[in-house]
């Protein structure tokens, strides 16, 4: 559940980045921003299972320790239209990242909700 709480919280995060990129497609110099969080979550779920290991607490750390650790990188995405007013926002492209975003996150809300269900259902015995 943990897991899935993390999720949700990136996802919102970046719902709030693509947001802003949409607020300012018609700002000239805008760089639209990338939120990435996917390849450190991955990076935790190996470890978790046991792909990633060190064998030593002074080893050089693999990667994200555990979910509290993951924060994610924004990147700023340079103009490669030559338009002339700078600004790097696709709104088709946003709009798309927007559905896309919105859909996992009510996916990771929907199994939380599931998981949460089970768990009442394991509580009451099964009535």
């Amino acid at each position: 559940m943990k897991f899935l709480q993390k999720v949700m919280d990136l996802r919102s995060a970046n719902q709030s980045i693509i947001a802003t990129n949409i607020a300012n497609a018609e700002t000239p110099g805008y760089s639209a921003r990338k939120f990435e969080f996917e390849n450190e979550l991955q990076q935790v779920l190996h470890k978790q299972s046991g792909q990633l290991r060190t064998t030593h607490s002074n080893h050089i750390p693999l990667g994200a320790h555990d979910l509290s650790s993951i924060t994610g990188t924004i990147t700023r995405v340079e103009d490669k239209t030559g338009i002339g007013d700078e600004n790097s926002v696709s709104v088709d492209q946003e709009m798309i990242s927007l559905s896309e975003n919105e859909l996992l996150y009510e996916t990771a809300a929907q199994i939380l909700k599931k998981k949460l269900g089970m768990l009442k259902y394991t509580i009451s015995e099964g009535k």
